[in-house]
């Protein structure tokens, strides 16, 4: 093993530094990872969360008149799709409803800004989310 002294010269000049800005880099990045990973996580479940929600709230909307004509629990389809758009734009996302006669579908979009990932130029993380939900009548189990 040879010691550099200050007036030899070493062979090894500048490996430390290069390692250790490679070694920097790849904690920052993992870091990223961990950070903003977590953070496009948990828009993710919110988004879930959104999405079933809304859904719910469409299909609370009955057509009455035929309800109580028939008992049926139908949709009525305008009113379906405006609660649930509207519980989605109250939750603070973007997002569409489609409702039939007997189910409303919702799906739900989200955006999550990064902060270590916008280093090596990802600045967002999209998240999307789907649900459905259907009419039931009944107080202890679904009617008929």
């Amino acid at each position: 093993m040879r010691l550099c002294t200050a007036s030899a010269t070493c062979d090894d000049d500048g490996r430390v530094v290069a390692f250790l800005v490679v070694m920097v880099t790849a904690l920052l990045l993992c870091a990223g990872l961990v950070l903003d990973g977590g953070a496009a996580l948990a828009l993710k479940t919110r988004a879930i969360g959104v999405a079933e929600e809304a859904a719910r709230a469409g299909a609370q909307q009955l057509d009455l008149a035929i309800y109580r004509a028939t008992g049926q629990a139908r949709l009525d389809r305008e009113s379906a799709e405006a609660a649930a758009r509207g519980y989605i734009s109250a939750a603070g996302f973007d997002g569409t409803a489609q409702a039939s006669d007997d189910t409303v579908s919702v799906s739900v979009n989200g955006v999550a800004a990064t902060h270590l990932l916008s280093v090596i130029g990802i600045k967002q993380i999209g998240v999307a989310a789907q649900a459905s939900a259907q009419p039931l009548t009944g107080v202890n189990a679904p009617g008929p």
